[in-house]
């Protein structure tokens, strides 16, 4: 009996399941739908997609560089608990999905679960579904960024903050210097959290609203608007040096900015370096939380 991409489309609906594993089920339950559902709970997958809806908000930030290659990579894959991700097997999964990402570069997450994973035999998507099947929560691959080139990474705090900093050299500089350098970078973004790379990255919207806020609050503290403007000017510097990466006042010496840090830095390794971008993942960052009721946990367990 044949099946239509329509007939994949209810499968997966019907049993949250995932697109290649329904088509798998129809082909080979011949067409037949109440088939493909049992094949499916048989195999376990319905079993992963139950847990699928449940509100997965811990978990790992990721963060690699494959100095041979020159790529790196920070990757967030969420659990429902952060018991789960302390567990080395989990851990690995995620290093497995970085490394993947690394090798193949995929678009998406979609894309990445469609991949081979490293180290491995099937799927992304496969080792995945394996690993909410024996761990026992519903684990999700979020989001990851993939740079190339002269790249450095950092993890903070076992994994609730991942960084990657992308920088352009021209030149070859002392490479144990170099790395230093970019890691105390790194670290700084970590610590700092900085919205936008430099000046010219904010969009000129946030720019002329900011403006906009501050000259209300200058007016309202009773100044002139000769004097109104100026205090806007230098408060816009202001947030300039709280919001852009090298406007920041540098981690380690408060003194000077993380350009300068950046220009000096130069200087003594007799090279050229410009930071050109960079990523910072919080662990369950703008998700919504699991709200547990200790009582309520309890007597689950006892029942």
């Amino acid at each position: 009996m044949a099946f239509t991409a329509q007939d994949v489309k209810n499968l997966r609906e019907t049993t949250g399941c995932g697109m290649m594993d329904c088509k798998k089920a129809l082909t080979e339950a011949d067409g037949n739908f109440e088939k493909a559902i049992e094949l499916l709970r048989e195999k376990g997958l319905s079993a992963a997609a139950k847990k699928a809806s449940r509100i997965a908000a811990e978990g790992i930030v990721c963060a690699l560089r494959d100095e041979a290659k020159k790529v790196g990579v920070v990757i967030e894959v969420n659990s429902e608990t952060d018991f789960v991700a302390k567990n080395a097997t989990f851990v690995q999964f995620v290093e497995d999905c970085a490394r993947t990402v690394i090798d193949e570069n995929p678009a998406d997450v979609t894309a990445l679960l469609a991949c081979k994973i490293a180290g491995g035999t099937g799927t992304v998507e496969e080792a995945l579904r394996e690993k909410i099947l024996t761990i026992g929560e519903n684990l999700k691959i979020r989001r990851f960024a993939r740079y190339e080139g002269d790249v450095e990474t950092y993890v903070h705090g076992g994994g609730r903050i991942g960084v990657m900093v992308k920088f352009n050299v021209e030149g070859t500089p002392d490479a144990a210097a170099f790395q230093a350098y970019a890691k105390d970078v790194a670290m700084q973004v970590a610590a700092a959290n900085p919205t936008y790379l430099n000046k010219e990255a904010v969009p000129a919207d946030i720019i002329a609203k900011e403006k906009e806020i501050l000259t209300v609050q200058a007016m309202n503290e009773g100044k002139p608007a000769n004097i109104a403007e100026k205090m806007v000017a230098g408060r816009i510097n202001k947030y300039y040096k709280e919001v852009c990466l090298l406007e920041q006042p540098y981690i380690k010496d408060g003194d000077i900015s993380v350009q300068k840090f950046t220009d000096n830095t130069a200087k003594e390794l007799g090279v050229k370096i410009q930071v050109v971008d960079f990523v910072r993942y919080e662990k369950g960052e703008g998700l919504e939380k699991r709200e547990d009721n200790f009582a309520d946990e309890v007597a689950s367990m006892i029942k």
